[in-house]
């Protein structure tokens, strides 16, 4: 009894001693271990901590979607807007979020518009996301580059796609595309590691 209390209160102490940073860290692993709720409950620790972090924590987004709220996850995004301006994904995930708690068609009113993204191929998913470019585009634009580079922007290529088939509900395409990125273009960044979780929470 008293080692059971001792431990309880060596437990007690470590997570009041618990920091924004691992409160952070804690939610990016919960995240990639496919536990998007335990992944939520580390990031509103760290909110706690440090309140005014919420327009940075678009990880907390991509979460907050995977756990199905998707309300939660549409504010995050917004929010991260007046944080970083000119991110397409910022706003494909807002997208993705009030597809799922609205429709599609409610989705392509609200899709922020972006200016300034640079990054292959995020001028053709922007569009894509708008209705204003194909599957086909996106794919066409990612064949770019050589060697690692090609392979990120094929990864990122299939990633949108199979988000974007999802959400119109077609989840044969978003298969064949979210494998493709998980494996075929698997990538060791954050985004990559989104695809290889999106497999795992789906079965695929």
């Amino acid at each position: 009894m008293k080692i059971l209390t001792a431990l309880l209160l060596l437990t007690t102490a470590s997570l009041a001693e618990e920091t924004a940073q691992s409160a952070f860290k804690r939610g990016v692993e919960m995240f990639f271990d496919a536990k998007p709720k335990e992944s939520v409950e580390a990031f509103d620790a760290l909110l706690k901590l440090e309140p005014k972090a919420k327009p940075e924590l678009w990880q907390r987004g991509l979460s907050l979607y995977y756990a199905g709220d998707f309300k939660g996850g549409r504010e995050q995004f917004e929010t991260h807007q007046t944080y970083n301006t000119n991110d397409v994904e910022n706003a494909a995930w807002h997208f993705l979020c009030v597809a799922k708690a609205e429709s599609v068609e409610a989705a392509r009113k609200v899709l922020i518009p972006i200016e300034g993204d640079t990054r292959v191929p995020m001028k053709q998913v922007h569009q894509l996301f708008a209705n204003k470019a194909t599957p086909e585009d996106v794919l066409k634009a990612a064949e770019t580059g050589e060697g690692n580079d090609l392979r990120n922007h094929r990864c990122y290529a299939h990633l949108y796609l199979g988000l974007y088939f999802e959400s119109i509900g077609d989840n044969a395409k978003a298969k064949e595309h979210m494998v493709k990125a998980a494996t075929d273009y698997k990538m060791d960044h954050y985004m990559g590691k989104v695809a290889q979780v999106h497999v795992k929470l789906r079965g695929w």
